[in-house]
């Protein structure tokens, strides 16, 4: 497995790599730490003025250069402190580090194609001082514009000490299957449980349904009732599987608006991260791009969040259900 740490220097970037710890990541591996130094040199035809004076042009490109190299040299710095951290929580690993100048949510994209990295590890907020309720503009560039699967990280304090607890959104999905496959495959510690959890979107809303008449409610119920047949169907399958990976595994499902009830479900189980497929929920966008559902729940959730993105969601000597008319053929 190759991991891209980002890292600058920040608290949540520092609750990043504690959040290694649990990951459930594999005993070897390698790990690539980056940093970047956001330097910028004046616009291109800003110091052409006929009335400027070459020598003070000359100062003001050195002043820049100055900056810049002084900046880089803190990312390096900072891109080596950190591989020393990584190193400590992942110490069978090889970890190397990277120091580099640029626009930061571009140059970790470029990093994690260059590197071929698995998964990019970024804390939620960097250097920005805004609530968690916000994903900062580095994270959510990265979570959108990345190939790979994303961990946006969040420092959760542990009260009750017990064993780490992982919510996996499940709607049937290619996606979700992605999620459930990436949890199969992880290293976790003894005890770890997992809630497999789907939101089910009711066809007649709440608030509308005493408008529609009794006959019409009925006959729409009935692809209600097929459709959480297919999703039970499928969500046994995901059980047999994560159990056999060891994980004490629990469905539940509820009626609602996935962005906000997989969040609240999250919190009041106390889940230490919850892992979800990149287009999982019905979004029918290319793979490397990231549903509306996991990126609201990558910027508002109180715990580490994993994006999956993988175009093999298949297990080993296993035919893995990801839609429901597959769901069905495995019925008839």
């Amino acid at each position: 497995m190759k991991l891209l740490v980002a890292y600058d220097g920040s608290r949540d970037a520092d609750s990043a790599i504690d959040d290694l710890r649990a990951s459930g990541l594999p005993s070897v591996g390698e790990a690539q730490v980056v940093s970047f130094a956001e330097v910028w040199l004046p616009p291109p035809g800003s110091l052409d003025d006929k009335n400027v004076e070459p020598d003070y042009v000359e100062s003001i490109l050195k002043d820049c250069r100055l900056k810049g190299t002084r900046a880089v040299a803190e990312a390096e710095m900072l891109a080596n402190f950190a591989a020393g951290r990584v190193k400590a929580a992942l110490p069978n690993w090889e970890v190397t580090s990277v120091a580099s100048y640029g626009s930061p949510g571009w140059e970790i994209v470029s990093a994690s194609e260059t590197f071929g990295a698995d998964l990019i590890i970024i804390g939620a907020q960097g250097h920005s001082l805004l609530s968690r309720l916000v994903l900062g503009s580095i994270s959510q560039r990265v979570l959108t514009e990345a190939k790979c699967s994303v961990r946006v990280c969040r420092g959760k304090i542990d009260l009750d000490g017990g064993p780490l607890r992982v919510i996996i959104g499940f709607d049937g999905s290619r996606g979700s299957w992605a999620a459930i496959e990436a949890v199969a495959n992880r290293n976790w510690t003894k005890g770890t449980e997992v809630l497999l959890f789907n939101v089910s979107e009711q066809i007649i809303p709440a608030e509308i349904g005493r408008f529609v008449t009794p006959l019409a409610t009925t006959v729409v119920k009935e692809p209600d009732a097929f459709a959480r047949g297919l999703i039970e169907t499928s969500a046994n399958l995901a059980v047999t599987k994560l159990e056999a990976a060891g994980l004490a595994t629990t469905f539940r499902t509820r009626p609602g608006n996935p962005k906000q009830e997989l969040i609240e479900e999250a919190e009041r189980w106390n889940a230490d991260c919850i892992f979800v497929g990149a287009n999982a929920w019905g979004s029918r966008l290319e793979r490397f791009l990231v549903g509306s559902t996991s990126a609201a729940v990558a910027a508002r959730s109180h715990c580490s969040v994993e994006v999956v993105r993988s175009s093999v969601v298949q297990g080993e000597g296993q035919e893995v259900v990801t839609s429901e008319a597959s769901v069905e053929e495995e019925r008839e």
